[in-house]
Formats: C-alpha cells, structure tokens, sequence
C-alpha cells in the first residue's frame, strides 16, 4: 500500500508497518511509561548482521540508516490529526482493547483520506480460542489477556458499512487448539490446512482490509429552456384568409342574394 502518512494505533513494540514504504509512519499509543523515549526503532529493524559488523568496528555503509518511528501520546477516540490526512491506519488487536470501539472507528473514518485503507485484525470468539476464552466464566484460566473484548466478524462487518467502508480483503488463520507446549501444536499443526479448507470463518484470528468510500455528489442545476433556431420551426399554412381578401369578394357574394351593395 502506497500513499504519504500511516498510522499504528497501539502495541509500540510491534512494528505492524515495518515492511511498508510509505515515508511517514507514527505509532499512536494511549499509554506509555513517561519515561520512555518518544521515539523508537522497531524491534526487528535491526540485523543481526549489521550488529555484528557494527561490534567490529566496521559499520555497514552500503544501506541509508534507519530512521526512528515517531510515538503520539493521545487518546484513540480524539486522534490529534487532521481529517482526511491519513493514507492507512493499521488496528492490530486494538478495538478488543477500548471501551468504546465503534467510536474509535469512527475517529478512524475521520482522519482517514477517501479512498484509504484500514487494517484491524483481532481474535475470533467463533473459534476454538473464543471457547477456551469463554471458559473463564466457569473458573478456568484465561487463556487470552483477561481484560480483551472478543468482537465478532459479522459485527465488525456491520460497523465498517455504516461508516462507509468496503472490505476488499478478509483472512481467517489459527484453527490449532489453544495449547501452550510445542508438543501438542506440532501434533495439532495439520488442522491449519485441514481448517483453512473445511471450515475456514472460525479460525481464532482473523485479519480484513476495508476501503475508505466516498460516494461523489452531482450537482444538478434548473433545466434551462434553449430557444430553437428560426431554421429548425416548421412552417404552418394559415387556418383565416387575409381581411383584404375578405373585401374583395363581399360584393360578388351580395350580388348572388340579388341585393346590390353600396
């Protein structure tokens, strides 16, 4: 995706943009330890390479550095920039963690320019995960983060339309069962193929990308009447006589009567 600005809105430490092109990119956080540096390298910027040349004493000269990522502070709802400004905005697993996330999407909407795109991806309460999260109500442990607030596709859906979005993109992964060893998700590992193919919308995370639209407006003006050219009227045959016909012949039709005019 191409454009001039992009935003990351939440987890500062991963760098969801990091392969991206685009010049500009901020992370927007809503809370952070005062202090930590405003601005940060991505945590996988660096290569090992590159450190390794740079603990000899020979630092790798062939590849401009990289520049810092920028931190806003602010809140998701009250983004301080302006609207329709933002190329792309990317929401990894940050509406599971607001109290209001429709009014996040809509501030989302705002500053986003027509025709941008929005990435969210978030977990899936249709899902094996979502039942092993909703488990906790009985006692269990939780396997997710506690505080998060599953939103399922099919709303998500639902908030995106009415705020004009179109989603061109959509993809479901996770179909392994919520496990925490290595053992048992390399013995799980085949249903990712088998729930990519058999029931591919209750994977545990699922990931979309929706279009900014903005329906262009025709201005209609009065319908003008146009005068038509004096060649294009047609030409009619008069219904009455002349009134100097008319006296002319009144005399011949008295005379018929056998009365003589004066």
């Amino acid at each position: 995706m191409f454009g001039y600005h992009a935003l990351q809105l939440g987890h500062p430490g991963f760098g969801a943009l990091r392969e991206n092109r685009i010049p500009l990119i901020a992370r927007v956080v809503d809370d952070i330890d005062p202090t930590a540096p405003t601005e940060t390298l991505d945590p996988m910027d660096g290569d090992p390479a590159e450190s390794a040349d740079a603990a000899d004493g020979e630092p790798d000269t062939s590849t401009p550095p990289r520049q810092a990522t920028p931190r806003v502070i602010c809140r998701y709802d009250e983004l301080p920039f302006a609207s329709q400004s933002i190329d792309l905005v990317a929401l990894p697993h940050v509406l599971e963690f607001t109290d209001d996330p429709h009014e996040v999407l809509r501030e989302v909407a705002r500053v986003l320019m027509p025709e941008g795109r929005l990435i969210i991806t978030g977990f899936n309460p249709l899902s094996l995960w979502g039942m092993r999260q909703g488990m906790r109500r009985l006692g269990t442990e939780s396997f997710l983060p506690a505080q998060s607030q599953m939103i399922a596709f099919t709303r998500l859906k639902d908030w995106l339309k009415l705020l004009g979005f179109d989603i061109v993109r959509g993809r479901f992964g996770c179909y392994c069962p919520p496990n925490r060893s290595d053992k048992w998700l390399q013995r799980t590992a085949f249903m990712e193929k088998a729930g990519d193919r058999w029931w591919p919308i209750f994977g545990a995370v699922y990931m979309l990308q929706a279009v900014k639209r903005v329906r262009a407006m025709r201005l209609v003006g009065p319908a003008w009447k146009t005068r038509k050219s004096p060649s294009l009227v047609p030409a009619g045959t008069p219904v009455a006589t002349p009134s100097g016909s008319h006296s002319t012949k009144a005399p011949s039709a008295t005379a018929r009567d056998g009365k003589s005019g004066v």
